[in-house]
């Protein structure tokens, strides 16, 4: 490795390139955060594409609706797609962000096959947010801990989406 590398571990398979960075965070922080956000990344990623299941498969009486719905949850996920790739990269990580490394790292169920009835994929949608939600809320006390404010701020802005989206998803299972 040239002057311009370091390598720093990452939970997905124990190494990942990283780049030198003037960001004034310690090796040991930044090489963490790039793991958090690299787990964040796959989970994000998983959830898109299972909402995209979601949209192109519901059937029922509330279809257009439930279609509208998925479809705008998918391109807010995708913004912080690539939001959180980019705050990998910036503290001199590498994202993993194909759907096969997504895939591997993801912590969400496998979308179930099947179910296609509009509140069967709700259910199934907001046990997802709800999940990814949780464990986006595990990350910001991360980042907070090891003082990365800038870090942190970004997974608040994602948990602030994914509680306001399960909240929409959750509307439509009760009363």
């Amino acid at each position: 490795m040239g002057n311009s590398q370091t390598r720093t571990k990452n939970s997905a398979d124990g190494k990942v390139r990283t780049f030198k960075t003037r960001i004034d965070l310690s090796s040991q922080t930044r090489g963490q955060m790039i793991s958090t956000l690299n787990q964040t990344l796959g989970d994000l990623f998983d959830l898109y594409s299972q909402v995209k299941q979601a949209h192109w498969n519901v059937k029922g009486r509330e279809f257009y609706q439930l279609h509208e719905l998925f479809d705008e949850m998918a391109e807010e996920l995708v913004e912080y797609i690539d939001m959180v790739a980019e705050r990998a990269t910036a503290l001199g990580g590498e994202a993993l962000g194909t759907v096969r490394m997504a895939a591997a790292s993801s912590q969400i169920e496998e979308f179930p096959k099947g179910i296609f009835e509009g509140l069967e994929v709700v259910k199934a949608l907001a046990d997802r947010y709800a999940l990814v939600g949780g464990s986006v809320r595990e990350a910001i006390d991360s980042a907070e801990k090891a003082e990365d404010m800038t870090t942190s701020d970004l997974f608040i802005d994602v948990s602030h989406s994914l509680d306001k989206r399960l909240w929409f998803l959750e509307a439509h299972l009760q009363g």
